[in-house]
């Protein structure tokens, strides 16, 4: 799957680059006709200690899906969002099987 990454206020290293990557792909599993991912990762400038925002966008046939989560890490953030991406795609798997 081709995955566009944006990290606004920092540099994204390798590292975080990749886990998304792998983490993504498995949402292959569920769901085999996405098109594309948007993934923006931000540092909001606040004092709490969540500050971390990510925002995953799934392009599928028939719509977008959009999850956005804010965290400690980067890291707990990707799953939190692909586990919620998950379950939708599961859902709109069900919902297209029933029309068949």
């Amino acid at each position: 799957m081709k995955m566009n990454l944006q990290s606004v206020n920092f540099n994204a290293d390798q590292k975080l680059i990749d886990f998304t990557q792998k983490k993504l792909d498995k949402l292959e599993i569920y769901f085999d006709k996405i098109i594309y991912a948007d993934v923006y990762f931000k540092v909001q400038n606040t004092s709490g200690k969540e500050n971390k925002i990510t925002e995953i966008l799934l392009s599928i046939p028939g719509g977008d899906i959009m999850v956005k989560k804010t965290c400690k890490r980067f890291e707990e953030c990707v799953d939190d969002c692909v586990q919620s991406l998950q379950r939708q795609l599961i859902k709109k798997k069900e919902k297209l099987s029933a029309h068949v």
